[in-house]
Formats: structure tokens, sequence, C-alpha cells
């Protein structure tokens, strides 16, 4: 386990584009299937990681506190289960039905989604305006494994809320800290390896 901050990708960059299945349903999920909503969550994750297991009731929460007022929410999981075979498709099912996560938990094969979102660790979060367009990346809340500070997504939570009202979101924002994502050997994007 490698403690990784996120990129922090420019403000203002719009949601790049990606089509993946989800290992529940089975059906393929892309921006188009959040067509009509006011605002898009983003989230990076994997099955083992202790510090997406630290947040991982919180996420499911997020996803049925704003199922009805204009939040999409879209997890990926980019690790190559060749060499984290616990994050393989059928155990991310497994995961999101067990915390009864109310949106998709997708899997990049290829991990080109998650580079084309420079994401880098897990968890990883960008939320998109109506627009689409990024008005924040960071952290969940100031928690982490052992730290003894509440895990209440706060936040995430007020960025979520500021976009859904049409409000500005404050740039002066911090990282997500996790374990790096798990990138296919000699894979590794070039925003990673600096």
């Amino acid at each position: 386990m490698v403690r990784t901050p996120s990129t922090m990708l420019d403000l203002g960059t719009s949601a790049p584009e990606f089509a993946l299945p989800d290992t529940v349903s089975g059906d393929v999920i892309s921006l188009d299937s959040f067509t009509g909503k006011t605002a898009l969550l983003v989230i990076f994750l994997c099955e083992h990681c202790p510090f997406v297991k630290h947040v991982q009731e919180e996420l499911a929460k997020i996803g049925h506190d704003y199922a009805d007022q204009g939040l999409g929410v879209v997890a990926i999981s980019a690790n190559d289960i060749s060499t984290h075979p616990a994050d393989a498709p059928e155990h991310l099912k497994r995961m999101a039905q067990t915390l009864g996560f109310n949106f998709p938990l997708c899997y990049d094969e290829t991990q080109a989604v998650a580079k084309a979102y420079t994401a880098a660790c897990t968890p990883d979060f960008f939320l998109f305006g109506g627009d689409r367009t990024l008005v924040y990346r960071g952290q969940l809340d100031d928690s982490r494994p052992g730290n003894d500070k509440p895990v209440n997504g706060k936040d995430l939570r007020a960025a979520i809320e500021q976009t859904l009202a049409g409000q500005p979101v404050p740039p002066e924002q911090k990282p997500s800290i996790g374990c790096n994502i798990k990138w296919t050997p000699g894979q590794e994007p070039e925003y990673f390896k600096n």
C-alpha cells in the first residue's frame, strides 16, 4: 500500500467520456446515462483498499441521501486484477450488493478511463456540474484509517450541496489520500510516475 494523493485535475476540465460495464447489472454505463442530472460524482475505488473500506458505508449513504436531488453517481474500479484479484468484477459486484450501492460500480479493465480522469488513488473523487465541467476533486473528509476523525463526508457533501444549489464550489480543496491505483506493470501513466 502506497499512500497516494489525488492529482488535483484542473477545475473546469470537461468530464472525459467513458463506456464501462456495471458489475451488478451488466449494463454499459456512460456519461449519457446521467443526462438530466444536475451534477455527476465519479468515484474511483476498489474492493480491497483499507482507505476505501474506511469510508465505504459513507459512500453508500451519499448515494442514498442525494438520490432524489439531482446527483448522478458512478463508481469505477481500475485495479489490475492479475496482481490484485480481490478487485475482480465478481468481488466488486458483491461489494456493491453488500453495501447497498444504489449507483453503478463499473470495472475499467483497460485502465483507460482512470487515466483519462488522472485518477491516482482509491478513493478518488471527481464532481462535475450540470455542464459536466469539474467543480470539485479532493477528499471526502479529514478522516483516514487510524486518525480517529469521524467519517462524515463533510468536504464532498458541501461541494455536492453547493453544486446542486447552483452555487460555486470554493477552489481551495484538499486532495484525497488513498492506496495507489494498481496499474498494469509497465503501463503506469506519466502523471503517476512524476
